[in-house]
């Protein structure tokens, strides 16, 4: 915390902060700040606490009954003994373990490889960022759909690309496919790395975004002196690139292990746990048992049980956000070293254990990536030792260009699939003809998406509920990101730790509370009920973030401003936030985009088609094996382009807003 005056009133010197006898025992008591501070923190507090504390609460107590007719039995921890005989149960959680796992790593790669990329491009850094966050910022049923109809084995053109190129009959004589052409989401030996490439499709920018902003913050006068003692290219990224990366590393993986490992709405849409249960996480579990069995105690302890595990990723992540990371001694980054390679070599070997189809194949393809990555390496240190400076630029321009070439192309091909099938007839995509370029191109998926849908009511539902929760959470957060920066009050350490914990407690643990909720006050089945429960993902982490961004800002204009004779509110409202705009566009763009993506609660609570938002109403558009993809890729053209736009204009403050609040915060 920053220490500011509090008074008004001018005084000699704004920084030092007044002395014991002008603080009332109040003050003394419950800080200095405390009055502010609580009105500031009012609005947060209020909708934490009734939105994901109550509930969590009430889902614990949830989880010690068993509904019997219309009445709620207690039943003790029956619903937790049950779970140890129930197989459906541990093979879910085993498949979320996978799941987490296998793209995790995937993602820490390929993000940092893009990263590197980009960082050291001079020319075009800002188009390729804008393109790569791509995946990021459509909505996931657009994600799903994509890949759905890209993986299709009849009309999708992963096979026949793969054929044509030879790939697919070699991935076959090699034993990473079973047999070709192959059915990837229908296969239960494919279902699972199809399910995984997709996440990491979809992961990759957040990756990339966050360890681009830590290679800023890397001191350049560490590679100079790594260069100067003769440090090849190789050795300056192990010695310098990735200790300097250590700990964003770290909080990235930690928050994407949490988002990852309760991740229902991707496979939901892509597979919905099959073939069998071979892609079954144990959220859908919990949501099977809770709302199609209705047997919320048995959901509730689904959930919960759970609950240690993201515990202890809780704890890991709130001990990495509050240590200085360049004051740890030496003895304290060894242990740190020998308690990740532990923790590294444990997760392998259960790997190997829970999944060994699936390992040695994964080992293939990240072995291959990593040998040409060093082989490119060494052939540009071998140049640069033997003084060829104009031939190690240019193989390292050409790999450097190869390399973002393919990740380009494995970037943006899905969405290219999706702009040329939303402007093909229906005959062209019946029979498959004119397959990556409509010819002629025609307008006819969007007339039928009109025609046949409420497209329109979707999007202005899902317009409305978006705006009002990005509103509420904005707000809220402004007040009190601001509070936790700057004001100096007694719990101020408690309350952010409050607002972590909020920020990364899963959807998973949430619905089921929420949903009985709801059914209380006779919410469900309208907007209300998304513009209530929305803040719970969008308000923990716009606080977080923006009380990152204001501790930012020198404390030392704000003061000035006291020194001048505003009030404490007179001074953040004309010093502070116009220095923030960057952080406020920031979390506007972040909450917005979650709640225009919003899949699990908007699939819950709401089943009436003139309340649906879009991503449930274009998923509703499937029926059974009957997929109108035509229609299907305008309406993700649609939903995707405002986003997009958004994150186009808004690129610059992102980065900014990422590198001053939730990297370095």
């Amino acid at each position: 915390m920053r220490s500011v005056r509090a008074a008004p009133a001018p005084v000699t010197k704004a920084s030092s902060p007044p002395g014991p006898g002008s603080l009332t025992a109040t003050q003394r008591r419950l800080g200095r700040d405390w009055r502010l501070a609580a009105l500031f923190l009012a609005p947060t507090a209020v909708l934490v606490g009734a939105l994901v504390l109550v509930p969590i609460a009430q889902s614990i107590v949830t989880s010690t009954t068993e509904r019997h007719g219309a009445d709620s039995v207690f039943v003790g921890l029956a619903n937790y003994i049950a779970l140890a005989g129930d197989a459906q149960f541990r093979t879910a959680v085993v498949n979320s373990f996978v799941f987490t796992a296998y793209a995790e790593v995937f993602k820490v790669v390929l993000g940092l490889a893009a990263a590197l990329l980009l960082h050291h491009r001079r020319r075009g850094r800002a188009l390729l960022t804008g393109l790569l966050l791509v995946p990021w910022v459509v909505p996931t049923v657009v994600t799903a759909f994509s890949w759905r109809s890209l993986l299709d084995p009849i009309f999708g053109s992963v096979n026949t690309l793969l054929t044509a190129s030879g790939i697919g009959p070699l991935l076959a004589s090699a034993n990473l496919v079973d047999s070709w052409p192959a059915g990837w989401l229908s296969d239960a030996s494919l279902a699972m790395p199809s399910v995984i490439l997709v996440n990491v499709w979809k992961g990759v920018p957040f990756f990339t975004v966050c360890f681009l902003a830590g290679l800023k913050a890397i001191p350049a006068d560490q590679y100079e002196a790594a260069t100067i003692d003769g440090a090849s290219s190789w050795q300056r990224f192990l010695h310098v690139t990735l200790p300097g990366l250590r700990h964003v590393i770290t909080v990235t993986v930690t928050l994407s292990s949490i988002w990852t490992f309760n991740n229902f709405d991707l496979i939901w849409l892509l597979t919905q746990g099959g073939p069998g249960d071979v892609t079954t996480p144990y959220v859908l579990v919990a949501y099977t048992k809770a709302i199609l069995q209705l047997q919320f105690g048995a959901g509730a302890a689904v959930t919960l049980v759970m609950l240690p595990i993201i515990g202890v990723l809780v704890f890991v992540l709130v001990r990495l956000l509050r240590q200085d990371t360049g004051t740890e001694p030496p003895g304290r980054t060894r242990t740190a070293r020998w308690v990740a390679w532990a923790v590294a070599a444990a997760v392998t070997g259960l790997l190997a254990w829970a999944s060994p189809q699936i390992f040695w194949k994964a080992a293939v393809v990240l072995g291959v990536i990593l040998l040409v990555a060093a082989a490119v390496g060494r052939l540009i240190s071998a140049l640069q030792a033997r003084g060829g400076r104009r031939a190690s630029s240019l193989v390292s321009s050409v790999g450097s260009g190869v390399a973002l070439a393919g990740l380009l192309a494995f970037v943006l091909f899905p969405m290219y699939w999706i702009a040329v099938t939303a402007f093909k007839s229906e005959g062209q995509v019946v029979m498959r003809e004119h397959d990556l370029w409509p010819t002629p191109w025609t307008l006819e998926q969007f007339s039928a998406l009109f025609a046949n849908q409420p497209f329109g009511r979707w999007y202005l539902n899902t317009l409305l509920v978006s705006a009002a929760s990005t509103t509420v959470a904005l707000l809220c957060a402004v007040l009190g990101g601001y509070a936790l920066a700057r004001l100096r009050f007694r719990g101020a350490q408690g309350f952010t730790v409050t607002v972590l914990l909020t920020y990364v407690m899963p959807g998973a643990l949430l619905f089921i509370p929420l949903y009985q909720l709801l059914i209380e006050v006779r919410l469900t089945d309208s907007l209300w009920s998304l513009v209530l429960t929305y803040p719970t993902f969008t308000l923990p982490f716009a606080t977080w973030l923006l009380a990152g961004y204001f501790a930012s800002i020198p404390a030392d204009l704000e003061d000035a401003a006291l020194v001048d004779g505003c009030s404490r509110v007179q001074a953040f409202g004309r010093v502070v936030l116009p220095l923030a705009k960057p952080g406020l566009l920031a979390v506007a763009l972040f909450t917005l985009t979650n709640a225009w993506n919003e899949f699990l609660f908007a699939f819950v609570f709401v089943t009436k088609d003139e309340y649906k938002t879009l991503p449930v109403g274009m998923q509703s558009m499937i029926a059974g094996d009957v997929v109108p993809q035509g229609q299907l890729a305008a309406a993700s053209l649609l939903v995707s382009i405002p986003v997009v736009v958004m994150y186009a204009f808004g690129q610059r403050f992102l980065t900014e807003g990422l590198t001053a609040g939730a990297v370095k915060g």
